[in-house]
């Protein structure tokens, strides 16, 4: 694979990276029927590139070592007639995300902790090529702190729709329902009770533990003025000299 001039900003990254996406997913989508073909078991330990210019390529690996760039995983052509072939393109599809995200990192060895953060929030924007290939859409995030939702560092408590304050023990991923049964393993960390929607909870900052309100002396209303719970046992452990 031959480079005219290496990506170095995080722009130039992400554009190499883009590139590279779209040609295998082009690949295992649109010519999936050519890839599948050229990917003869009976051939030597084959790769799938996928190039700066939006083509992709089946072929030996790299004959230098090391390598001008990471190298995609080899030999994917000796399982395709042993499998599934849909458990098969998903299986190249991993292995071409691992690729992909092994190579941006290599171009961005140079950049900043900064510039590494908004490379990957750039790449992350993407669905993996093996999203695409399975049909699968990528999970929605669940609530953060940028958000301005309630996250880890902040009092675990939650209002309902009719404006009472309630406890949250487990945040629930917006679009997705939740299971009842997923509560009942949440138990109080004082009285040892079953998590129970209708009650008043609220968690520790410290420990992490969750508790009925009235067990730990705390109201719905007081909850709203802490900035950070720390449980009776959390507390007693900080004022210890």
């Amino acid at each position: 694979m031959e480079m005219a001039s290496s990506p170095r900003t995080v722009e130039e990254i992400f554009k190499d990276y883009s590139a590279r996406r779209v040609a295998i997913v082009r690949a295992l989508s649109q010519d999936v029927d050519e890839f599948y073909g050229l990917c003869d078991p009976d051939k030597e330990n084959l790769c799938l590139y996928g190039h700066p210019n939006e083509t992709w390529e089946v072929t030996l690996p790299a004959e230098e070592v090391p390598p001008e760039l990471p190298e995609p995983a080899l030999g994917i052509n000796f399982a395709r007639d042993g499998m599934n072939r849909r458990d098969w393109l998903s299986l190249v599809a991993v292995h071409s995300d691992s690729w992909l995200l092994s190579v941006a990192f290599y171009l961005g060895a140079r950049l900043n902790r900064n510039e590494r953060k908004r490379l990957f929030s750039l790449i992350n924007d993407l669905p993996t090529v093996f999203e695409v290939v399975t049909e699968r859409k990528p999970i929605k995030d669940k609530p953060t702190a940028d958000s301005g939702s309630k996250s880890r560092g902040s009092t675990k408590v939650s209002r309902s729709s009719d404006g009472q304050v309630k406890s949250n023990p487990k945040f629930v991923e917006e679009g997705f329902e939740e299971e009842e049964d997923e509560h009942s393993e949440t138990l109080c960390g004082s009285c040892g009770g079953n998590y129970n929607a209708d009650e008043f909870w609220i968690g520790c900052d410290i420990c992490e533990r969750w508790f009925h309100g009235k067990c730990v002396k705390i109201t719905p209303a007081k909850a709203e003025s802490i900035k950070q719970y720390k449980c009776p046992s959390c507390s007693m452990k900080r004022a210890r000299p």
